[in-house]
């Protein structure tokens, strides 16, 4: 088991990255979901205003664990240029889930029967909406951002 485990973590294979990527993407939600529900409840904001926050908070964190656990291995780029990138790209992919997030809960909500029963809606929606962002995120974090060879072209492996 131990050493799966470290296999896992050090492994440069697309899967065990998508793997570690998947695993980073569990923890920000966290961070999405907890200011999302936490937020309105605390500050009397409205849902939208608190998703973009823990949004934004989610992305900070997630490329400081991506940078160190999920392309740790292949880090040659700049912090500053590859925290560009993770930025540009994630809000990018931030985007299309807070779209995502945004359709689900408008539709659903002129459907509503009882309000009670729609207290899960915001997580529903942001774990469909943070599934289409993920996918987007992974595939251009890994050839866009935290590509090794970007920075140096010499450098074939």
């Amino acid at each position: 088991m131990k050493r799966h485990f470290k296999r896992y973590l050090h492994s440069p294979s697309q899967t065990a990255q998508f793997l570690r990527f998947a695993t980073v993407g569990a923890k920000i939600s966290v961070i999405d979901v907890g200011g999302t529900y936490l937020l309105p409840w605390l500050l009397g904001m409205n849902v939208y205003g608190a998703r973009i926050i823990s949004l934004t908070s989610a992305i900070m964190a997630g490329y400081l664990l991506n940078r160190y656990f999920t392309f740790g291995h292949r880090q040659r780029g700049g912090f500053y240029r590859q925290m560009a990138g993770h930025f540009g790209v994630h809000l990018t992919g931030g985007a299309i889930n807070y779209a995502v997030f945004s359709a689900l809960m408008l539709l659903v909500d002129r459907f509503r029967d009882n309000a009670h029963e729609m207290i899960f809606l915001p997580l529903v929606a942001i774990v469909v909406g943070g599934i289409v962002g993920m996918l987007f995120n992974y595939i251009a974090s890994r050839h866009l951002v935290f590509n090794h060879r970007t920075d140096n072209p010499g450098n074939p492996s």
